[in-house]
């Protein structure tokens, strides 16, 4: 099953070494984007993503 994992370079919350690189490892063959900046723009990658 194709997985997108995506995760903010900037997440004060939750850290991404304690969300999205774990579940990265876990979900075999997934895809994980982070996204840098305060504002990113997912719809480019998502698309990018289901044409693959």
């Amino acid at each position: 099953m194709p997985t997108l994992i995506v995760h903010g370079d900037d997440d004060q919350i939750v850290p991404i070494a304690n969300s999205a690189l774990l579940s990265w490892q876990i979900v075999k063959g997934a895809t994980l984007k982070v996204l840098s900046g305060h504002r990113p723009r997912i719809v480019p990658d998502l698309l990018t993503f289901l044409k693959t």
